[in-house]
Formats: C-alpha cells, structure tokens, sequence
C-alpha cells in the first residue's frame, strides 16, 4: 500500500514565494546592524538560518515535511552562494 501526501502544491509554492520575499529582506536588515569586518560571515550565516526557517515554515503551510523544506532550501541556498563565490573570484571581483 502506499501512504497518500497531503501536501498542497499551490499552498506550497505561494508559501515558498512568500517566504523567499521575507527572506530576501532578512539579510539587509543584518546588513545594516553589523560592522564590515563581521559583515560577510554574519551575513551568509544568518542568511543560511534564515533559509532553513523560511523552508520549514514554508513546508509547514504547504503541508509538506517541515525537515525536508527547511533543508532544501537552505540547501539550494548554500548552492547559490558558493557559485556565487566562485563566479565572484573567477571575474576578480572581491567583497
């Protein structure tokens, strides 16, 4: 037998757009309390964090696993910022 998923795709991906708009603001307010040399590491972390509880949340409303959402996210979060990075040093750009 198989278990039937209760998750809600169009809950789900409305909630995923919510929470990645949040989450976009989330790392600008960082931005603005800590100083330079603290800046990027607080930020990227806190970034990271932010993506894991936005996932969840996300997921949650979504009715999916709260665990898996958060870990995709800031998964495919963490993805972004080291290609980022590399793109970055590829074109000698230094933050």
């Amino acid at each position: 037998m198989s278990e039937s998923v209760n998750a809600q795709p169009v809950q789900a991906a409305l909630s995923s757009a919510g929470a990645l708009t949040v989450g976009a603001a989330l790392p600008l307010l960082v931005a603005w309390v800590f100083p330079g040399d603290l800046l990027i590491p607080t930020v990227s972390v806190l970034s990271l964090v932010f993506l894991a509880a936005l996932g969840g949340l996300a997921a949650r409303a979504g009715g999916a696993s709260i665990k898996v959402g958060a870990f995709r996210v800031a998964f495919c979060g963490a993805l972004a910022m080291v290609l980022t990075a590399v793109v970055g040093s590829v074109f000698g750009v230094v933050a």
